[in-house]
């Protein structure tokens, strides 16, 4: 599995258990789902993602997004 394969499905766990703890305990968590869809947003115009780079760090070869 390449790194942009794990920073989408990381991104995608984050949301959804974010958006179902905001129903469950408090909509406070929604915080986090816009968090994660900033960094998303940002990452396509600057190609930084703190994610890739600590999974670049861990020998996790590289897809074609974050080279």
């Amino acid at each position: 599995m390449s790194i942009d394969r794990f920073v989408f499905a990381i991104a995608g766990l984050f949301i959804l258990i974010s958006v179902g703890l905001s129903q469950v305990h408090s909509v406070n968590w929604l915080w986090l789902t816009g968090f994660v869809g900033f960094n998303m947003l940002q990452a396509a115009f600057t190609g930084f993602c703190p994610l890739a780079k600590i999974l670049k760090a861990t020998g996790i070869k590289p897809g074609p997004a974050f080279n």
